[in-house]
């Protein structure tokens, strides 16, 4: 097999007069299953369709649109791997200077909003030809939704792209059923029964069943109905047990069907036996590459899905807390591939996954009656149902660092040590030291103020602390200097300056000195976006403290890395204005000394004592 056309040429040399969909895309083409456009297109692919892959188009006509000639049965279009506003733009709202997924790593290729721009763009060439929108700016704005750079609540992108179909979460199964229905010529505005989509019709036909959220004008008028909105849409994204949910927007009903069931492992394995070219097209070699293929070109992910359900994270509302995984013996037959490959050293950077260490569902009820509604498996303490277990993993990491050509398996995606604690069998955790840390782990208990950790969603910092005595403990033993990265986040709803002092005192305490912090990202849908957007929990409908002035937020960020000198005088004023002058000092307990008093100008000083004559 090769690359997917994308040029009219390349359509010609297959001897196609036509395709049946166009693949619109605002990442450059890279053919390799850690993208999701590569993954969607070749399932469609392999299920007998004629795709074309337009990969960054011009969109500022719409005539790159029209590269291939109309499709045969419609466009489907995404903003790539990740949504074209955090593409662009940092936490501060300031342009990015480098797109990963772009060539050479060059910015402005795509535009704001992709998704809404391309889908216009079509319509103005082809008019009512079927438009399928999927991806993760299309899954996590699917509802009316905060957005962080309007600074206001935006409708379904589903309204405001003007597509037909919106294909959220994993799309695999969805996009081949539109795909294999439209074929068959029914014609999209019927298509209103498939699982893992959403459509729109007039409001005199709303669906009797499910769950109703409160409307976009509602949501626009009310910061409580905006929470309420938000914690029906997450507590519905379960496979098993979720509602129809809907949202009145004007005389439009959005409608959310059921997600989509989950891929079998057999099914999942057939996905990642399909004849990737595993890189980036060739015709971005004069570019330099793809910047984003670097970190994934050897690595394998082996699970979906994460019942972490971190506040912060948008994977619980895309991916669903439901884990599914592939076969070990579709891992070894990639792991094997990769070490054919003509640039492979030895070493596979990550077999992994949204978390790493996840092989089996968190608990035996889930087969039965889902994931439980409004709770998190594993905070603020693991819950008493839950089932820890790394034998298979292990099994799996054991077995791929024995293949010859492979000298070293490393762990990357992260793993949630929260829940190897729970693994009464410390083997993982042994192996994990010995053989698969490349001299640093990354972690993420992301603060240590309780009350923060449980905005977060997150663990209490205590499980850390044990985490790292036993992680340091064992690297001594295995005679290896091997250090903790813990990521931290400042200005997370819940933290007020009290907290953010508390969490840089600890840092002092533990001696831990971070190189980067991130702030708050308030990405669309979250819960954690949602707290900062109302004030208030979802859950509770308690009131939230939210850091929002941007100075305070960068005393905060200032705060945990107290020790760099450029901060000092942030810190000096986070400290006063969180009455903590006890931190100001040369004490072992301070972090920041007082500041040099001022030098008196000295002429004025030579005066002082003068009398006037």
């Amino acid at each position: 097999m090769s690359f997917l056309p994308v040029t009219k040429e390349d359509m010609n040399a297959r001897g196609w007069d036509e395709v049946d969909f166009v693949y619109v895309s605002g990442d450059a083409y890279v053919d390799h299953p850690s993208f999701g456009a590569a993954l969607i297109t070749r399932v469609l692919e392999n299920a007998g369709f004629r795709v074309a892959f337009l990969a960054q188009p011009d969109w500022r006509s719409a005539a790159d649109f029209g590269r291939f000639g109309k499709p045969r049965l419609g466009f489907m279009v995404t903003s790539g791997n990740i949504d074209s506003m955090v593409a662009h733009y940092t936490v501060a709202k300031k342009p990015r200077n480098k797109d990963f997924y772009s060539p050479g790593g060059r910015t402005g290729l795509r535009p704001d909003r992709a998704v809404i721009v391309y889908c216009n763009r079509i319509r103005e060439l082809y008019g009512s030809i079927p438009i399928i929108i999927g991806g993760l700016e299309a899954s996590l704005r699917r509802f009316a939704h905060y957005d962080y750079w309007d600074d206001k609540i935006r409708r379904s992108i589903l309204l405001d792209s003007g597509a037909d179909l919106l294909s959220f979460g994993m799309g695999e199964r969805s996009v081949v059923e539109i795909a294999n229905r439209l074929a068959s010529g029914e014609d999209i505005s019927q298509i209103r029964d498939i699982r893992g989509t959403c459509y729109s019709v007039d409001v005199r036909e709303t669906p009797w069943q499910g769950a109703e959220c409160p409307s976009f004008e509602n949501v626009v008028n009310s910061k409580k109905e905006y929470a309420v909105s938000c914690r029906i849409q997450q507590d519905e994204q379960d496979f098993f047990r979720g509602k129809v949910i809907k949202q009145k927007h004007g005389n439009r009903m959005l409608v959310q069907n059921p997600p989509a069931m989950p891929l079998s492992t057999e099914e999942l394995d057939a996905v990642y036996a399909l004849p990737f070219e595993r890189t980036y097209h060739p015709m971005y070699e004069k570019d330099g590459g793809v910047p984003g293929i670097e970190e994934v070109r050897f690595s394998i992910a082996h699970n979906r899905g994460c019942f972490g359900g971190c506040n912060f994270c948008s994977l619980a509302f895309h991916q669903g807390r439901y884990i599914t995984v592939r076969s070990k013996e579709s891992i070894i037959k990639e792991a094997e591939l990769l070490t054919k490959l003509p640039d492979f050293k030895g070493y596979i950077h990550d077999i992994g996954g949204p978390t790493a260490n996840f092989r089996r569902p968190s608990c035996d009820g889930q087969e039965e009656r889902g994931l439980c509604k409004g709770k998190h498996c594993l905070a603020p303490v693991p819950c008493p149902n839950l089932k820890a277990d790394h034998s298979e993993y292990l099994d799996i990491l054991r077995e791929v660092r024995s293949l010859p050509g492979v000298k070293k398996v490393f762990i990357r995606s992260g793993i949630r040590y929260d829940y190897l604690l729970q693994d009464k069998d410390d083997s993982f955790l042994k192996e994990l030291v010995k053989y698969h840390v490349s001299g640093q782990l990354k972690v993420a208990p992301e603060h240590c103020s309780a009350a923060v950790l449980d905005k977060m969603g997150k663990p209490h910092i205590e499980a850390y602390i044990e985490f790292s005595k036993k992680y340091f403990s064992l690297s001594g033993k295995a005679g290896k200097e091997q250090y903790l990265v813990p990521y931290l986040m400042s200005s997370h709803p819940g933290s007020t300056m009290k907290e953010a002092v508390e969490l840089a005192a600890f840092l002092k305490k533990m001696g831990i000195r971070p190189e980067q912090v991130q702030d708050f990202y308030p990405t669309p849908g979250t819960i954690s976006t949602c707290m900062y957007y109302t004030g208030l929990d979802p859950y509770t409908m308690k009131e939230v403290y939210v850091a929002r002035n941007p100075h305070e937020k960068a005393l905060q960020r200032a705060l945990l890395q107290y020790y760099i000198p450029e901060n000092a005088a942030s810190v000096r004023e986070a400290l006063i204005s969180a009455g903590r002058r006890d931190l100001i000092g040369y004490g072992p307990q301070c972090l920041v000394t007082p500041s040099a008093p001022k030098k008196q100008n000295s002429n004025k000083g030579k005066n002082a004592g003068r009398k006037k004559k």
